[in-house]
């Protein structure tokens, strides 16, 4: 069952107190959507939850970056066809239904992508793992990196940790990303905003970027 998102009033953040350390936002953002593909985004296949809410409140972040000329960048997790480029994480059953080449793999139509989006295919967790995804943001001067998508305890805990690796502001809005598992939607998002990143609301992300 897909976590249910809190209110924009009890953010992790919140929870885990507000005195807790924060990166703040740079000068030059990035987004990144994280594997929204039809897989996982509806409840009927076995990968899925439904996560129509994450993808809303994406949107709104993906507006606000592509009237601000900001990188949107889309994330597919791409097993297939060759599936022993993904190595022992082939273990993870019904990973067949993100072949990219099925409706399930391809990203969710109720996505706002536009013309300048740029699709980024990776076989691992991370979106910065044997990708192009680095370069392609060090190239545009990008400080800070705001990630979206799912799942939260899996892909986006991983890009997340791999971006303040790479030195970028870690930003995640809470509403933004989902979670079969409630219990590790909450655990993993408090242990992004006290150890890699901030843990912050969509409006301050969009007002962010609007500014």
């Amino acid at each position: 069952m897909m976590a249910e998102n809190n209110s924009e009033g009890e953010l992790i953040r919140n929870r885990v107190g507000m005195d807790a350390q924060r990166v703040g936002f740079g000068n030059v953002p990035a987004v990144l959507v994280i594997d929204l593909q039809t897989g996982l985004t509806h409840s009927e296949y076995p990968l899925g939850a439904d996560l129509s809410d994450v993808i809303e409140e994406t949107n709104a972040v993906t507006n606000a970056a592509n009237k601000a000329d900001i990188p949107v960048f889309y994330t597919r997790h791409v097993p297939y066809p060759d599936g022993q480029q993904i190595g022992i994480w082939s273990k993870i059953k019904d990973i067949d239904t993100l072949d990219p080449s099925s409706q399930s793999g391809k990203l969710d139509h109720r996505l706002k992508v536009s013309e300048s989006a740029i699709t980024v295919d990776k076989r691992q967790a991370s979106a910065f793992y044997e990708t192009n995804l680095n370069s392609m943001l060090t190239s545009r001067g990008v400080d800070t990196v705001i990630i979206t998508g799912c799942s939260t305890s899996g892909c986006i805990r991983a890009t997340s940790l791999d971006s303040c690796s790479h030195g970028y502001r870690t930003i995640v809005p809470e509403l933004c990303v989902g979670d079969r598992s409630e219990e590790q939607h909450q655990a993993n998002l408090q242990d992004i905003h006290v150890r890699i990143g901030d843990v912050v609301s969509t409006e301050e992300v969009v007002n962010y970027l609007q500014s």
